[in-house]
Parts: structure tokens; C-alpha cells; sequence
């Protein structure tokens, strides 16, 4: 029966399968901390990237305050296998939300969570309230800083705060303001501008709910292109990248190559239809994602992927290039790299072809 172990190696893998090289990974935690320490901010990984606990506990090895999940679901996860020091950055709302949020956090009572309005405050706190708990949950102001996803605007966020200043089982502790909308600008200079313009929304924020007499203890926000930026701004005292560990190339197009490759799908050449200059892989729409564009064959200058389908891809290429061998692997960067993480169910972690870990992606699925 299939069974690939640490030892074996990566050439022993069935495809696709998600690597990571531990050698460039290691790299890229070592080189954020050295960027991002010296500011004196926290650093607090995004895990919608990882999705691993296991890697959760390297990066808190590595010097990190805790981590962010996206999703509740997620948050149950991380705590069970014991990281429990945990942010939950979108909104908790509605009874079955509410009613596992109250279940985790009776457990892990570490658990923080976001809020942008008054009926979400006022639900959490009503079943905090009726389950018996007595502790308060520490809760953040989600701000809109630009995305216009999720969170209130900047002047909102004083009649919210006094909202939750009522609410027994309440704490607020801090702000949060993502802005999402510029992780990806491709010029540098106008990344930090804009970021630098939403930090004073979010910064100037958190300085009025003091001056109205809140503890206002944690200002969190950036995220991979832009918490470089974030962490030299007055106020801010934590960040949120994720993306870094592995990198995906939509980042790298944006912010430039100073993280590096980590994680590529291996995939294998199964097919040559006769056509000159293309063949068929066994990765495609289940697999690698495109929202960010299509994936790109590591190394190959020239070579282009096309998604042919679910479980399908073409490479071609319009040079001269030593012909592809039926079997031949190749090793595909991501384009978009936490939904790509999504598709599949283990990381193969290997030093120079030979694997050394084995580690579940254990929040996949996890979108409640």
C-alpha cells in the first residue's frame, strides 16, 4: 500500500503532491523575524496560510505571539492540538457561530475575536451571559481601513466601543484594520503610501478610544506585503503575515523575491498528444487555483501552464527547449497560496529530496 515516511524520497511520491522545501521555509521564518523583531511590534501569523498546528507551534518557536485564524472552525482546530492563543479575525455571527464560539471558549478561554457591530456584540455577550460564564471574552473593534470588506468606519468606532463598555461579557481590548486592498500594489512606493495613509485611520483610532477612557492594549494589522510598513508606524503594536512561509507568485510579482519559494505542487508528465511543444501534467483545477492567475513549472523560463480541467494541465512553450519525457516531474508555484494549501491533505517537508516531515493540513476545509 502506498504509505510515503520520513526517509523516503521525493521521488517516491505519487503526484500531485504539495513539498516544501524545509531548507527555503526555514529561511523565510528567519528572515521575517530579523525584518520585523528589531520594530519591537508582535508578530501574530495569519494560519488560514499554514492551516497546521505543527507549523503554528514552529512559527511561536520562532519567536511569534500566538496566531490569527480566519475562521471559528479553524480556532477549534489550533486549540484542540494546543494553540490556544488565538485571534479570530472575521466577524462571529449568528446562533451556531455564537453557541461554538461560547463552547470554545469555556475551553481556551486565551481566544480573542473581532467585532463591527452592536447585534454581534450584544449576541455573543447574551450567550456568554446565559451559559454562566463569568470571565469576559477579550474582544477587538474590526475597522475599515480601505477594503471595505468587514469592519466599521473610523467614526463608528467610538459609539461601538461604548456599546461594548456595557456588555458584561465583553472585554475590548484592542483595534484591528486589514488592509487587504494593497497587499498586492506592485509599486512600492505607493503601497507604502497608501498603507502608511490607512495605519492613520487605524492608529488615530485606537489614540480617541484611549482618550475616551478605553484600554485600548493591541493595534493589529498588515499582513505579507505590507507589515514591513505597518510595524514602523507609532501605535501599531502587532502584525499579521501569513503568506511569507511559503510565498505564492502573486506575491512575489508584487513585493519582489526577498521570501522565496518554499512549496511547490510535484507533478508528473503523463501525457505527449503528438503536438510539438506541449505536454499534459496530472495537475489541474483540483489542484493548483487560479483566482490569482494560473501556476507557473519552477525554473522553467519559457514554459507556460494551462489548467485543462480538474485533474489536467498543459505546459507549452514557444522556444527551444530539451524535450519533456513522459514521467517527467516538474514542480508548480502557486499563484494564490492559501487555497492552493486547501486542495490537499498532507505537506511532504523534505531537505534535498529526501522527506523529513510529514504534516497534516489539518484546517482544511475548516470555512465555518
Amino acid at each position: 500500500m502506498y504509505d510515503p515516511k520520513p526517509g523516503d524520497r521525493l521521488s517516491s511520491l505519487d503526484t500531485p503532491s504539495m513539498i516544501v522545501d524545509l531548507d527555503i521555509m526555514e529561511e523565510n521564518i528567519r528572515k521575517l523575524f530579523l525584518l520585523l523583531q528589531p520594530t519591537g511590534v508582535s508578530i501574530r501569523p495569519h494560519l488560514k496560510t499554514t492551516k497546521s498546528p505543527i507549523l503554528a507551534k514552529k512559527l511561536i518557536a520562532a519567536g511569534a505571539k500566538g496566531g490569527c485564524v480566519a475562521k471559528l472552525s479553524e480556532a477549534e482546530v489550533m486549540c484542540a492540538e494546543g494553540v490556544d492563543d488565538i485571534l479570530i479575525t472575521c466577524e462571529i455571527v449568528g446562533p451556531a457561530k455564537v453557541a461554538r464560539l461560547v463552547e470554545l471558549f469555556q475551553k481556551y478561554p486565551k481566544i480573542q475575536t473581532v467585532i463591527d457591530s452592536k447585534e454581534g456584540a450584544s449576541a455573543i455577550d447574551a450567550a456568554l451571559k446565559a451559559s454562566g460564564i463569568e470571565t469576559p471574552i477579550q474582544v477587538l473593534i474590526d475597522l475599515d481601513v480601505g477594503l471595505h470588506r468587514t469592519g466599521v468606519a473610523p467614526e463608528a468606532a467610538l459609539p461601538l466601543a461604548q456599546h461594548i463598555a456595557k456588555l458584561g461579557h465583553l472585554k475590548l481590548i484592542g483595534v484591528q484594520g486589514y488592509e487587504g486592498h494593497l497587499q498586492h500594489v506592485h509599486n512600492r512606493e505607493q503601497r507604502e503610501k497608501e498603507c502608511r495613509a490607512s495605519m492613520v485611520l487605524l492608529s488615530a483610532t485606537a489614540t480617541l478610544l484611549r482618550e475616551e477612557g478605553f484600554d485600548i492594549q493591541v493595534v493589529t494589522t498588515g499582513g505579507t506585503g505590507t507589515a514591513e510598513f505597518c510595524a514602523t508606524v507609532p501605535g501599531i503594536t502587532e502584525v499579521q503575515p501569513g503568506s511569507f512561509i511559503f510565498m505564492d507568485s502573486d506575491y512575489r510579482n508584487a513585493v519582489g523575491t526577498y521570501f522565496s519559494h518554499s512549496l511547490t505542487i510535484l507533478s508528473t508528465v503523463i501525457s505527449k498528444s503528438g503536438t510539438e511543444r506541449r505536454v499534459t501534467i496530472d495537475a489541474g483545477l483540483k489542484s493548483l487555483t487560479t483566482d490569482s492567475g494560473n501556476a507557473e513549472p519552477k525554473d522553467m523560463p519559457g514554459v507556460i501552464y494551462t489548467p485543462m480541467g480538474d485533474e489536467h494541465g498543459w505546459l507549452t512553450w514557444g522556444i527551444e527547449l530539451e524535450d519533456f519525457p513522459l514521467g517527467a516531474r516538474v514542480e508548480m508555484i502557486p499563484s494564490h497560496i492559501d487555497p492552493t494549501v486547501n486542495l490537499h491533505d498532507f505537506y511532504y517537508a523534505h531537505r534535498k529530496g529526501v522527506i523529513e516531515e510529514i504534516w497534516p493540513v489539518a484546517t482544511r476545509g475548516k470555512v465555518q
